[in-house]
């Protein structure tokens, strides 16, 4: 897993993909300074004139529904049908899902009409998306860890039929029969807003560059804890303003020692196929 990641982030920084955000208002200058840092290229187009050409040139593109409108919505559905049609990967972040019927309708929406790679989303907002009541405040949730966590990824993608991380205390990542719990990060990322926004679009990253999709979301959850935990050490303790700034510099300087960490907080797991077809 070590030479994977290392071997990962040289190819993300070499390609430097174009990641295609339609993202929410709140988070469009974080994602975008982020995605620089680690080495790929944001591009943030919302009108549906343009995104479904910006979707068939991209190596990825990141539906994010953290400030919806029914305009962003459609642009969703447009510019993910256009991804398809070009074999570009789909990201969907269910931003709030549960927080309103319009919010969880409206991701529905999207995985009804659209192919969609992976979703990445806390415990609540998977929980609601596959008919599970989790408490939810907003567009924020508590974190899950442990076999809960595991569980609950597993029947997402076997009800979803896709690729689900749980992100949280730890994070999971599982096709439904396989995947990974991830270890690592710092609690100063639930302060920093966007944090989770800017992980999704970073998956979308590493996606572009590799088509195992277990393995790219695992480098992703994985590097960004580290990012997270030099940030947190840099920052000295100042807060959430110095961590910000402090992350940004650390996604800019992960390199080989960094692969090297984040494999040790990487830990695959396997699902027996008859739990896997008993949560269908």
């Amino acid at each position: 897993m070590e030479q994977e990641m290392g071997q990962l982030l040289r190819r993300l920084r070499s390609e430097r993909p174009l990641v295609h955000n339609i993202t929410n208002t709140v988070v469009t200058n974080f994602t975008a300074n982020g995605l620089l840092a680690l080495g790929a290229s944001p591009v943030m187009a919302y009108a549906r004139e343009e995104v479904a050409d910006m979707a068939r040139v991209s190596g990825a593109l990141v539906l994010n529904l953290g400030t919806l409108t029914a305009e962003l919505v459609e642009a969703c559905a447009i510019a993910g049908q256009a991804a398809n049609e070009a074999g570009v990967p789909v990201l969907l972040d269910p931003v709030g899902a549960g927080a309103t019927p319009y919010r969880t309708e409206s991701a529905l929406r999207l995985l009804r009409e659209v192919r969609i790679d992976l979703v990445r989303g806390n415990a609540a907002e998977i929980a609601h998306l596959v008919g599970e009541i989790r408490e939810i405040k907003g567009v924020d949730a508590g974190g899950q860890a442990g076999g809960a966590a595991v569980d609950l990824a597993m029947r997402a993608a076997a009800k979803l039929g896709t690729v689900v991380a749980v992100t949280g205390r730890e994070d999971v990542i599982t096709d439904g029969t396989a995947g990974y719990v991830v270890t690592g990060g710092d609690a100063l990322l639930e302060r920093v807003t966007g944090a989770g926004c800017l992980l999704t679009s970073v998956m979308g990253a590493f996606r572009a560059v590799e088509r195992d999709r277990l393995r790219a979301g695992a480098a992703a959850l994985a590097l960004y804890g580290v990012a997270a935990e030099a940030a947190a050490a840099a920052a000295g303790g100042r807060g959430p303003g110095s961590f910000q700034i402090a992350f940004l510099d650390a996604l800019a300087a992960l390199d080989e020692a960094s692969a090297a960490a984040a494999a040790n907080a990487v830990r695959r797991i396997a699902i027996a196929p008859a739990s896997a077809g008993g949560a269908r």
